[in-house]
């Protein structure tokens, strides 16, 4: 749809931030989260959206909370780890530098080394295997640095488990989490948000 209208005016990069984008899908969240049968203690950061709760299911904003921010005034770059997820959130993350989202233009850049990030972006469940890497990557990281949990399992299933290794600044939420979410919760953690 995006692609279409970019061609029709020129113009193929959302105004997000500056402006809402309609063309923008929310993602599907249950009515009510009271009749999940898989969690006990369910919130909206760890709702994976799969249905089994019998609820309706309607298309609703990501959560975004931001417990600290860094003040960065030059470019950020984001290392993503991912300690075991099903590849959903890594697909999510690409799109934002695909020309639609083109992160790039708000000073964002991934890294393929944490030695060289400001940002450490977690995905996925953390597996046995993956902690000693996770806090490797954690140790290698340059001061300032923030962590961001991105998806149900790392910022609500898993986010204890990942909290008792390494700080976390900054969670979204969804199964996958929209691109747009991530985005606005990467300026809010860098001190760039202004609503």
């Amino acid at each position: 749809m995006w692609i279409i209208r970019g061609l029709k005016k020129g113009i193929i990069t959302t105004p997000f931030p500056k402006k809402d984008d309609e063309y923008i899908p929310k993602s599907y969240y249950p009515d009510s989260l009271k009749n999940c049968t898989v969690f006990t203690d369910i919130h909206n950061f760890s709702c994976m959206g799969c249905g089994l709760c019998k609820s309706d299911m309607v298309r609703r904003e990501d959560h975004v909370e931001v417990r600290k921010t860094l003040s960065i005034k030059k470019s950020v770059h984001i290392f993503v780890l991912d300690v075991g997820s099903c590849g959903a959130c890594n697909r999510e993350i690409s799109l934002l530098g695909a020309p639609q989202y083109d992160f790039h233009r708000l000073g964002f850049f991934t890294t393929p080394t944490p030695k060289h990030a400001d940002v450490l972006m977690v995905v996925g469940e953390l597996t046995d295997d993956m902690l000693p890497i996770l806090r490797e990557s954690y140790e290698l990281m340059p001061e300032p640095k923030a962590v961001l949990a991105v998806g149900a399992c790392a910022s609500g299933i898993y986010l204890k488990r990942i909290e008792k290794e390494i700080p976390v600044y900054a969670r979204v939420s969804g199964c996958p989490p929209q691109p747009k979410y991530i985005l606005k919760a990467l300026l809010q953690l860098t001190g760039r948000w202004n609503e």
